[in-house]
């Protein structure tokens, strides 16, 4: 693992996001060798004050990252403010739309200022439409944008994902649009706005399911595991330690699977004789596969299919994944010091770079801890540092 340098060393970002959509697609790019300095309220990023599940975001997305307390709505910190984005590359934000520019930060009123800076920020729903004033966070994108109606039991209630996919698709997305504009700039000399919302994250991951609504008309439906238009296709079989799920719906497959579960009179009968009487005859097709199947443990099971090469998998906890061979092997899995000797666990850069993964394992600062190095840097005295310290136009977590 790479922990120094990186494909971005000399860029630096101002990081105004806060939870998750903002400061992940920050993360991404400290973990790509940017100096990221996050740039939070007097009392931090709103994430910090809502429990455990709020300080896990802070530590997975701030890695790497200096902070700086700035009370925004005081003038002397926007005055700080300038000084940074005059050696800023890129800014990042996640602002309710008309928030920016109420505070003289919109990206017109900054690239006009700073023109090779790259401005960018996710929304909720988009700077466009009549509900771009609206607060957008993850759930109302899966509500909203077709995830929630399409996930869940066939009878039950809509689910949502068991993870925030709006958010972080949106934080990809952004990061590939900084990515693309830094390049960019290497031949215009100028900067440019990306822009996403958690309305388009939501949107571009379902491309799949838009061109079969496309061809058929018909809407995706809830009907929990499996695909609705292949058998066995996604479908979950319970063994004797848990479950596992497998897809074989071609031809070639599913007469593997057929002759591997020792039944070979499933490849003829007309009830499963191809995928569309497969799909028509689930039930009894599970029941079968079932029976074949439910006297094996997870292992043993994956592994016979696996010899056919039947796609599969077992259903597993992260208690399991964190002992995994193969997780263990790709060294995705950062642990990271924290301050008092814990340790924090989490996942780096999803890929490599010739073979190595840079990713950075300093853990996510507190409100403020870089504060006086930052003003030092920018030419403030210790009497300036300690005046705007007692006026609270900043916060400084450390001795000054």
């Amino acid at each position: 693992m790479i922990t120094m340098g990186g494909p971005l060393s000399g860029i630096r970002v101002l990081d105004l996001g806060q939870y998750i959509a903002g400061p992940s697609a920050g993360q991404t790019l400290a973990d790509l060798g940017a100096d990221v300095l996050k740039v939070e309220s007097l009392r931090g990023d709103q994430a910090r004050g809502i429990g455990t599940f709020g300080e896990a975001m802070v530590r997975a997305y701030n890695r790497d990252k200096s902070s700086i307390g700035l009370d925004l709505a005081r003038p002397e910190a926007e005055a700080i403010l300038h000084r940074l984005l005059a050696r800023t590359d890129v800014l990042v934000q996640n602002f309710r739309t008309g928030s920016a520019e109420r505070l003289g930060l919109g990206p017109d009123q900054l690239r006009a200022r700073y023109p090779r800076l790259i401005y960018a920020n996710v929304t909720g729903f988009g700077s466009r439409g009549p509900s771009r004033h609206r607060p957008g966070l993850d759930i109302a994108a899966q509500a909203e944008f077709g995830l929630m109606h399409a996930t869940g039991e066939v009878d039950g209630e809509p689910q949502r994902l068991g993870l925030p996919a709006a958010d972080v698709t949106a934080a990809n997305a952004l990061a590939t649009g900084i990515l693309a504009a830094l390049y960019e700039r290497e031949s215009t000399g100028r900067g440019a706005h990306v822009e996403t919302s958690l309305m388009e994250a939501v949107l571009s991951m379902q491309a799949a399911s838009w061109g079969e609504y496309t061809l058929t008309g018909r809407a995706p439906r809830r009907k929990g595991n499996g695909q609705a238009l292949a058998a066995p296709a996604a479908d979950v079989i319970q063994v004797v330690d848990g479950m596992i799920v497998l897809s074989a719906y071609t031809a070639e497959k599913w007469s593997a699977l057929c002759h591997l579960v020792d039944r070979p009179d499933m490849i003829d009968d007309p009830r499963f004789v191809d995928n569309p009487a497969r799909v028509s005859h689930r039930a009894e097709m599970l029941t079968a596969l079932g029976d074949a199947l439910g006297g094996m443990t997870r292992d043993q099971a994956v592994a016979r299919l696996q010899s056919a090469n039947i796609v599969c998998g077992a259903i597993r906890s992260f208690d399991e994944i964190a002992e995994d061979k193969d997780v263990l092997a790709s060294e995705i899995l950062v642990d990271v010091a924290e301050p008092g000797g814990a340790s924090f666990t989490s996942p780096g850069l999803a890929f490599t770079l010739d073979g190595h993964r840079r990713t950075v394992s300093t853990s996510a600062p507190e409100v403020g801890r870089d504060t006086v190095t930052v003003l030092r840097d920018l030419g403030f005295t210790d009497g300036d540092i300690t005046e705007l310290i007692d006026s609270r136009v900043v916060t400084a977590a450390a001795p000054h």
